[in-house]
């Protein structure tokens, strides 16, 4: 088997995730610092923290995080508090107020075309940007069409891919794989298939994880592009 030219580094998360937004731009910023960037592709796996979830526009995602997970309104305000801190020290300006409540199965789909044009970062990027400070409800066609476009994807091929149920079966063979690992939370990096990190940890331990897979990963590659002595 032919070894990879890139180290990979796969990140299974969720367009409704806040944690998975914050996890994404610690990680970006890791990899900026990155000395051999030009060697990594990271890669957008799907996952659904709701696969069953019927988009509502009517309810605030206050609301259903209080019924769903049997919170009082105020557990919840402080919830949201906390994680907007968060998310302000890597430059997110989380708006609760204005999140929709929407199954995220399309916007995958959209995302893992994108990905497919090498634009699943910045379309990844501009989903969880619209979803959690714009308030999009990224489970409408024509919402997903401009965020497409937006992101530098061919308007007509986004229309088709909408239109049908084009990468759905990405979408699902992503989150089988994540069964099969085992993995119940996102986000859930995974560096080469060797190193794992759970959430959305600091940047020093990205960029600890980092380094010492691509450093394992090129001992590698330079051992399997050395030839053998001959005999």
């Amino acid at each position: 088997m032919t070894a990879p030219k890139k180290m990979l580094i796969e990140v299974w998360s969720d367009i409704a995730c806040p944690f998975c937004y914050i996890g994404k731009r610690r990680l970006n910023a890791a990899l900026d610092g990155f000395a051999n960037r030009e060697d990594i592709e990271v890669l957008w796996r799907s996952f659904q923290l709701q696969p069953g979830l019927v988009t509502n526009p009517s309810i605030s995602i206050a609301e259903y995080l209080a019924s769903s997970k049997r919170l009082h309104p105020d557990q919840v305000a402080q919830m949201n508090q906390r994680v907007q801190q968060m998310g302000a020290a890597d430059g997110i300006a989380f708006d609760f107020a204005k999140v929709v409540v929407a199954n995220t199965f399309n916007a995958h789909r959209l995302l893992q075309f994108a990905q497919a044009q090498s634009l699943g970062d910045a379309m990844k990027e501009r989903l969880l940007q619209a979803n959690f400070t714009e308030g999009a409800n990224v489970d409408d066609a024509a919402t997903l069409q401009t965020l497409g476009e937006e992101a530098g994807l061919n308007a007509e091929a986004v229309r088709e891919l909408l239109a049908d149920d084009g990468y759905a079966d990405e979408v699902r063979r992503d989150m089988a794989e994540a069964r099969e690992l085992q993995i119940s939370g996102v986000p859930f990096f995974l560096l080469d298939r060797a190193y794992a990190i759970s959430g959305a940890q600091e940047g020093a331990l990205f960029a600890q994880a980092i380094e010492r897979a691509h450093s394992e990963w090129r001992a590698t590659m330079t051992a399997s592009a050395t030839p053998l002595a001959e005999s």
